[in-house]
């Protein structure tokens, strides 16, 4: 399973050096699980607090394979007193960047004024020990919050995969209705009150 590192410290990222399920699992955001989105439940699988004020939480399906996993959920928090656009433009940032050596490499971002959100909706791509293609698409929803007295950006996201040729050609195929389905899932559900 491949697990690097997509941006840069402020980047709320999908991706990290640690293996999931490599360390013992704390929920430091209060928000334990199981949480339930587009049909599915998801347990806490992976935790970290790589930087102060800075929370990352990993949910995947009971009895599924973290280090491979098809479908996650992630909360995260950033305190941070920049404006939240300046926070995601590390992610997207990050995309663009990553166009030059992954040909997948794709986003839109949607904005939800009343609510005071904003979707990105990205794809990415990379190749395992074999040569075979694992696709990776991610929906981020970010919303301000606070948590433990500060200000920040909360990120509720929902990434799948596939791997392989075949099962990459076979999700790339589906992947409009796919994500139409996902993105609905993402932004009608709850959004996680940390705490």
């Amino acid at each position: 399973m491949f697990r690097e590192p997509l941006a840069t410290v402020v980047a709320l990222t999908v991706l990290s050096l640690a293996p999931a399920g490599a360390q013992e699992v704390t929920d430091y955001l209060g928000v334990p699980g199981p949480i339930s989105i587009g049909g599915n439940d998801y347990v806490l699988s992976w935790s970290s607090n790589p930087q102060p004020g800075y929370f990352k939480q990993e949910y995947i399906p009971a009895g599924a394979d973290a280090q491979a996993y098809e479908t996650m959920v992630l909360v995260e928090f950033l305190a941070s007193d920049l404006p939240m656009a300046e926070v995601i433009s590390a992610q997207t940032d990050m995309i663009n960047q990553r166009k030059a050596t992954d040909p997948i490499a794709n986003m839109a971002m949607f904005s939800n004024p009343e609510r005071g959100e904003i979707v990105l909706d990205f794809l990415l791509s990379d190749k395992d020990d074999a040569g075979e293609y694992i696709i990776e698409w991610n929906g981020y929803r970010y919303g301000q919050a606070q948590f433990e007295g500060e200000d920040g950006v909360l990120l509720f996201g929902l990434s799948d995969r596939a791997y392989g040729n075949d099962d990459a050609e076979t999700f790339l195929r589906g992947l409009g209705d796919f994500k139409t389905q996902r993105i609905l899932a993402l932004t009608t559900a709850e959004m996680p009150e940390v705490e």
